[in-house]
Order: structure tokens, then C-alpha cells, then sequence
């Protein structure tokens, strides 16, 4: 068994998993779902800077990551926020993502800049629209009358 023909679902599962983590952790993080902001029983304070921002950003970009809609340039705008948060949070801290707690900022980090880069996936709001919108594009054929 090839195992390339699995690139795209794999790729596509991914991104859905990735988004839903994502996704997950910014409405914790806004509104106290599932334990709130890292466990600590409280959402993050209404506009403060950065926390609830950068929650806005992983529940919006985690969101559309998710469902594959506009998932490159929302991967990139998640991928630039894990790498602000990673710098700016963890990496005064220590230099290793193990050390300085950041492991989970350079993962998202990471995982995005791939969705970046290789794309949803076929499994993506996205490609449908691709799809359609090539339909639309596509040559209507000639029926054979049309030739005599």
C-alpha cells in the first residue's frame, strides 16, 4: 500500500484537529470553557493586553484553520501570534521551549507555518470553493450537433 495517497486527508485532518486545539484554547481563554485560561478557574480580563487579544486571535484563526477557510493567511496570522507569544513570554524565561514553558506556543507556531505552506488540504471549505469556482470557469462542451 502507497501511503501517498493519504497526503491530503492526513494533511486535512491536521488542520482540522490543529484549528479545533487552537479554537479550543482561545474560547477558554475568553470566556472560562473548559477549565479557562490555562486552568486557572477565570477568563482573561475584556480587552487587556495581550491575553485577550491573542485569545481572539486563536478563536478566530483557530476557527476558520478549522473549517478551511481562508486557512493560509489565518495559519500565517496564528503561526506570527505563537511565535510573538513564544518570544515575548517564554524565551526571557529560558531558552528551551522545555524549560521556559513555551513548548505548546512553538508547536502551534510550527503547525501553522506548515498549513501555510502546504495548504488545507483537499477537506477544506477552500477547496470546495476552488472547485466551484473552476466549474464555473470550466468550457461548456460542444454538443455533437454543434459540429456539423
Amino acid at each position: 500500500m502507497r501511503l501517498d495517497r493519504l497526503d491530503g486527508p492526513v494533511l486535512s485532518l491536521f488542520r482540522i484537529v490543529t484549528g479545533l486545539m487552537f479554537t479550543c484554547h482561545g474560547l477558554a481563554s475568553m470566556f472560562n470553557l473548559f477549565g479557562g485560561n490555562r486552568g486557572s478557574g477565570h477568563a482573561v480580563e475584556f480587552g487587556s493586553w495581550p491575553g485577550w487579544w491573542a485569545a481572539l486571535i486563536q478563536g478566530l484563526c483557530g476557527a476558520l484553520v478549522l473549517i478551511g477557510l481562508f486557512s493560509r493567511a489565518a495559519a500565517l496570522f496564528a503561526s506570527g501570534s505563537m511565535a510573538f507569544a513564544y518570544f515575548s513570554v517564554h524565551q526571557p524565561r529560558g531558552l528551551l521551549p522545555l524549560t521556559n514553558g513555551g513548548e505548546l506556543s512553538a508547536m502551534f507556531c510550527w503547525s501553522f507555518l506548515l498549513i501555510v505552506v502546504l495548504g488545507p488540504g483537499p477537506w477544506a471549505l477552500d477547496a470546495l470553493l476552488r472547485r466551484w469556482r473552476e466549474r464555473g470557469r470550466a468550457p461548456v462542451p460542444a454538443l455533437a450537433h454543434d459540429r456539423l
